[in-house]
């Protein structure tokens, strides 16, 4: 069979199906009657006792219309108005949210021959710039209602309605729900609605206020499944909140020998898939009665084994990676087991394709500024100033033109309103549009001053102004006049006004002249300064020099506070005497050797500069310089260093736990870390690495993340280190540089590898095999495997069901298992082999602080949610991933 979702049963003779029940909380819903006039009307509609409102405030374009009378009473209260778009060729609903929230988008499109012409639209619906789906309607009753599950990507949101053909696009009703964010979770884009079922022997839809979330459950009964019912309320409080009425019901064979089916056919065969199915023990079982099945897909692969319903308690399995089917067919079958003595059942099922969002919407600040200008200049009316202004490039705002820099946010960088009837001052808004390089605001009615914040808009070549006549040309701001007279700004005005070089007066004052003629002196002054110093610098120094390099961050928390931040240069004979003529050495690499020493009473770590290394001096030389001007509690701190000659050292602080590594491994204590400890360890070393990314300026890329780089205090506290491979990129423009390859075999980013590319997101992939290490305490290359790389043999392991074997024996099964397995999807987000769809560090230190908390509430004895929520391993298997239970 295949679902038929959007067939709109429910909006038919809707009145005489539901009961009415009390209203529950709406706070956050946004319940639009699209062409609802008059346009102040509110109304709680009958049937699900939601209030509804016009749409007038999130629209600027469009006519009010309504149905043909006679289909009014087939229809919900909603439905019977609606709003078209006659003009243009994209019309767009704007909303103010919250960036990072997750929502639930349902459009409702019932023609009813509202137009008198009995023409069918057909037309395109976009969320932001990305197509969404296309609109069709079957018949002038047949309406069609399209659901998404969007997460924002910013505090904006945008719904359009596109133009393709010749019918004019509409909407009957448009709403939005919030979800937990910690539902329907995607590795990438947004989900579409396919279909939600629940199984029922009656024809009853359920919505609000049934469902809290409001989503809409169609029912569906097949002649070869029967329906059991109960009573008993029904323990629903997972993260999906499956309504009771769903809960309450379930289908099963109706020869109980046989297995349950449902299949179902995608109109689409290539796309992705994420499939919701939900469970609950419904009868009260005997103590002899076992309900036991297997879960197969598309001819016998395994999908979930050996499940059994919670009795009275909804569990929802989900495959955690989107799946698909060649040719768009699933076929699904629950059969029982050996210990089975009753039949399979299942309560719900939704099923959603994944809308890949490949278009990113254009800067937020700079689509803040163009709305703002929009509303300023009264230029609301213009067709096409609607949606994004700079994608999809079809449909690009009139007088803009963008770049469109890979893997990065459309920016503006000309605007041209010549001609616009503007009026008023020049407005700031133009300011926000930082990466602008052509300004033409000629022939309006613009008048006032010329705005010195021009000067400060660093890539702006040209502007315009000719043609307002208003505009006071006599007097330019000092710094506009500077950027002219460098040539690096041409400023247009009208005929008898100076266009490039003009002055503000020929009797410059004296005390202008004597500014410039100090100005100057104090220029060649601070030249001689730095001369003078560089030459100072370029002399051998007469002993331990103190290296000032700004404020400590007061965070840093080390066992030897007291030296961190003296950053001494020392002489090699120092370096001699702090370590006892290199007496104890604490490890090796292929820097050089990493010796134990004694400064000022307290433990340092000295590592001494091979000869042997090529690019020795090179990555010293650049571990100095970072460290000299980073601080962070999470980045290992510089004592000093030894720059003597052909002696090269650096002194750190004293990690007297070693690396992470070797503690993974037991070598230090043959103690095992825990998982709490590990978690702990991950966030940290999470923190350190986003303050490289983040928190530095310019931004640092570390280039060499990895277990045996992550130093642990004897507080267990992780601190990054070995800077030698870390380099800097641009704050603008581009946000990643071409570099040589560097960094470790195993760790290094495979698309950095291939293209020279560098950026965070290689240092994203490096984290996410330290995760991986963390959980399983595997090497990470092994050629004995049947899949050498670590990230490879997870995802084997995971496509063959054996997710035990994943984690480290040596944990003993003392880890909340939500957590972990939170970990492993977020380790494997990170090792996408596109940088584009690895999360940021920020995102990561996030989640690693929830898988934290998760361990720190277990392990206080706060159970009760992960017990309703817990993660059950199964030995299932899918391609790709494994799907798991809550």
């Amino acid at each position: 069979m295949k679902f038929l979702f959007w067939f709109l049963p429910f909006l038919i003779i809707a009145f005489d199906i539901l009961e009415l029940v009390q209203a529950q909380d709406q706070t956050g819903f946004i319940s639009l009657d699209c062409g609802l006039v008059p346009t102040e009307t509110n109304y709680v509609e009958k049937s699900t006792n939601i209030s509804y409102k016009s749409d007038f405030n999130y629209i600027e374009t469009g006519k009010a219309g309504k149905i043909n009378g006679a289909y009014q009473t087939l229809f919900q209260q909603q439905t019977w108005s609606l709003r078209s778009f006659p003009d243009g060729k994209r019309n767009c609903y704007n909303f103010n949210l919250t960036a990072n929230r997750k929502y639930l988008i349902r459009g409702t499109f019932i023609y009813g021959n509202y137009d008198n012409q009995n023409q069918l639209p057909i037309f395109d619906l976009h969320i932001g710039p990305n197509r969404w789906t296309t609109v069709t309607t079957l018949g002038v009753t047949n309406g069609s209602i399209h659901e998404m599950i969007h997460v924002l990507t910013q505090d904006r949101l945008q719904v359009c309605l596109v133009k393709t053909g010749d019918t004019t696009p509409f909407i009957s009703s448009l709403e939005l729900r919030p979800l937990n964010n910690e539902t329907y979770v995607t590795q990438s884009g947004s989900l579409v609605a396919v279909s939600r079922v629940f199984f029922s022997p009656t024809p009853t839809f359920v919505r609000y206020d049934e469902d809290i979330n409001d989503r809409t459950w169609v029912p569906y009964i097949d002649k070869n499944n029967s329906v059991i019912t109960t009573d008993v309320a029904v323990d629903t409080s997972n993260f999906y909140n499956v309504p009771q009425v769903v809960a309450r019901t379930a289908a099963i064979p109706v020869d109980e020998s046989q297995p349950l089916t449902i299949d179902w056919t995608l109109d689409e065969v290539t796309a992705q898939s994420y499939i919701y199915m939900h469970f609950a023990e419904i009868q009260n079982l005997k103590a002899n009665e076992t309900r036991e099945f297997n879960i197969t897909y598309n001819g016998g692969k395994r999908w979930f084994d050996y499940f059994r319903p919670p009795n009275f308690s909804i569990t929802t399995i989900f495959n955690p990676r989107a799946v698909s089917s060649p040719d768009g067919k699933f076929n699904f079958t629950f059969a029982m087991t050996s210990n089975s003595t009753l039949p399979p059942l299942i309560n719900a099922l939704e099923i959603y394709k994944v809308l890949d969002l490949s278009l990113l919407e254009t800067n937020q600040d700079e689509v803040l500024a163009m709305m703002n200008i929009k509303v300023t200049y009264d230029l609301r009316k213009r067709p096409s100033w609607q949606g994004d202004p700079c994608v999809p490039k079809l449909y690009r705002w009139e007088g803009l033109d963008c770049s469109y820099p890979d893997s990065e946010s459309p920016r503006i960088i000309s605007l041209n309103l010549t001609g616009s009837n503007l009026t008023g001052t020049i407005t700031s808004d133009i300011s926000k549009l930082t990466q602008l390089r052509e300004l033409d605001l000629s022939n309006n009615s613009l008048s006032g001053e010329i705005p010195a914040f021009f000067a400060d808009m660093n890539l702006l070549t040209l502007i315009n102004l000719s043609g307002n006549p208003e505009i006071n040309g006599s007097v330019i701001p000092d710094s506009l006049q500077k950027k002219i007279d460098r040539n690096s700004l041409k400023l247009i005005l009208d005929g008898n006004q100076n266009t490039t070089t003009k002055g503000k007066s020929k009797d410059v004052p004296v005390v202008a002249i004597v500014a410039s003629v100090a100005g100057g002196f104090s220029l060649i002054v601070i030249v001689a300064i730095i001369f003078v110093l560089t030459r100072r610098k370029q002399k051998p120094p007469e002993g331990p020099v103190s290296v000032t390099t700004g404020t400590t961050n007061t965070e840093t928390r080390s066992s030897n506070p007291s030296i961190i931040t003296k950053e001494r240069k020392f002489t090699y004979s120092e370096v001699l005497k702090m370590t006892n003529n290199f007496a104890r050495v604490l490890g090796k690499g292929g820097f050089g050797t990493v010796y134990h020493g004694n400064l000022d009473d307290a433990e340092v770590a000295v590592k001494m500069l091979s000869h042997s290394s090529a690019q020795g001096y090179k990555e010293f030389k650049a571990e100095v310089e970072l460290l000299l001007r980073v601080h962070h509690r999470h980045l290992v701190g510089l004592v000093g260093y030894c720059d003597d000659g052909d002696k090269l050292a650096l002194i750190y602080e004293y990690m007297a736990n070693g690396d992470l590594r070797e503690n993974m491994l037991g070598k230090r204590n043959g103690n095992v870390l825990s998982w709490e400890t590990r978690m702990q360890i991950a966030v940290e070393a999470a923190q350190g690495l986003e303050y490289l990314h983040n928190g530095c300026r310019p931004p640092m890329v570390h280039r060499d993340v990895k277990t045996t780089n992550i130093l642990l205090n004897e507080r267990f506290q992780a601190k990054l280190a070995d800077f030698g491979l870390s380099r800097s990129f641009p704050i603008d423009g581009e946000s990643h540089v071409m570099t040589v390859v560097a960094g470790t075999p195993g760790y290094l980013d495979p698309e950095y590898y291939r293209t020279n590319w560098l950026s965070e997101k290689s240092d994203v992939y490096s984290f996410g095999v330290v995760l991986l290490e963390m959980v399983t305490n595997q090497p990470v290359i092994d050629k004995t495997r049947v899949k050498p790389h670590l990230s490879d043999w997870v995802g084997f392991k995971l496509t063959n069901g054996d997710i035990r074997s994943i984690i480290d024996p040596k944990l003993m099964d003392d880890y909340d298992a939500n957590g972990v397995w939170k970990v492993i999807e977020l380790a494997l987000a990170c090792v996408n082999p596109s940088s584009n769809r690895r999360p940021t560090m920020p995102h990561v230190v996030m989640e690693l602080n929830e898988c934290l908390a998760f361990e720190v509430e277990r392990k206080n004895g706060s159970q009760e949610m992960y017990t309703k929520n817990s993660t059950e391993f199964s030995p299932s298997s899918f391609s790709d991933f494994s799907p798991i239970a809550r």
